[in-house]
């Protein structure tokens, strides 16, 4: 009997090493098509990426690349879903800055942030300015300050959801500056534009790729942008650090995969992402969107990841900010 167990406890052990070898090694993976699941509405930046970059590893790896929608819950419905499928390297999930907010933020989360999911690759990066409105009178990261403290709370800002970099960065403003100004969420960064546009809200932190437009028409003021130093895609417009707030803001994109995803597959991947946003279509894309590359390792990644759950963290912490 206890050769017997040991016999096919041995037979189990070389069918997982054969498995990982066979993942390993060129032509056992891919070997059917692989799924990047998105937790957004289509249409937005982070689709965006994960599409493009979808397509250049398609072509790179030989094998079809599926992007799938799975919205819903602040990300936490798709990214729950990636958590609990197999780790076989077929499944990965594209998030953004809300992934790491989260772990804080959102009470009883459905997976561990750390420890359910595998970081593999950080792809593109979007800038932030933070924008108002003309008829605000606001054209200074000052003028803002000081309406806000003539009259506290009198100002809105608003956010593309509860708990998106939007959102925090907001909340991190106020803190910074000492100031009280009303959160407004919205279901989305278009209809939270629309709103700045039309003067219903007084700021708010957005991509600069999709405020660009408006703001070099005067349909909206640029307060500044949430950059370490001036961007090269708004060389004209002054840093919120120049006006005495080193607030760095921005929405990024990253590839994660179910934790014990085979290390040979989680490297693979990382590399062919690297080859993607060196390609010449990826390359003009992101210029015309706005978005920085970010190639890097898994544990340059990693240690990303780690820096924004911390960060935000500490944001939410301050800031008194709760989510069931």
């Amino acid at each position: 009997m206890q050769r017997r167990h040991f016999l096919q406890a041995c037979s189990a052990a070389a069918l997982a090493s054969s498995t990982q070898l066979s993942l390993a090694q060129p032509g056992g993976w891919p070997a059917k098509p692989i799924r990047i699941v998105v937790p957004f509405t289509p249409g937005g930046t982070t689709d965006m990426v994960a599409r493009l970059i979808g397509t250049e590893l398609g072509k790179q790896l030989g094998q079809s690349v599926i992007v799938e929608n799975k919205p819903g819950a602040g990300t936490v419905i798709g990214v729950d879903y990636v958590a609990k499928q197999p780790a076989d390297g077929y499944t990965f999930v594209c998030v953004a800055n809300s992934f790491t907010a989260n772990k804080t933020l959102v009470k009883n989360l459905p997976y561990d942030t750390t420890k359910d999911l595998q970081p593999v690759a950080l792809m593109g990066l979007s800038e932030h300015v933070l924008a108002t409105h003309p008829q605000s009178g606001l054209k200074t990261l000052d003028d803002l300050k000081k309406a806000a403290l003539a009259k506290p709370g009198a100002l809105t800002y608003a956010s593309f959801g509860n708990g998106t970099s939007a959102h925090l960065s907001g909340a991190l403003l106020c803190q910074m500056m000492g100031v009280e100004m009303i959160h407004v969420p919205y279901k989305g960064q278009g209809p939270a534009l629309t709103d700045l546009l039309g003067g219903q809200v007084s700021v708010m932190f957005g991509n600069w790729s999709e405020f660009r437009g408006h703001i070099e028409s005067g349909k909206l003021v640029a307060l500044g942008m949430a950059t370490p130093k001036r961007s090269r895609f708004a060389p004209n417009v002054p840093t919120l650090a120049e006006q005495g707030v080193a607030l760095d803001s921005n929405s990024w994109q990253g590839l994660l995969a179910p934790a014990g995803t085979p290390e040979a597959v989680v490297q693979r991947v990382n590399a062919e992402v690297n080859k993607a946003l060196a390609s010449p279509n990826v390359v003009e894309v992101f210029a015309k969107s706005g978005v920085v590359s970010q190639a890097g390792s898994v544990a340059q990644f990693s240690g990303f990841v780690n820096s924004e759950i911390a960060k935000y963290g500490e944001i939410i912490r301050r800031a008194n900010i709760s989510m069931g």
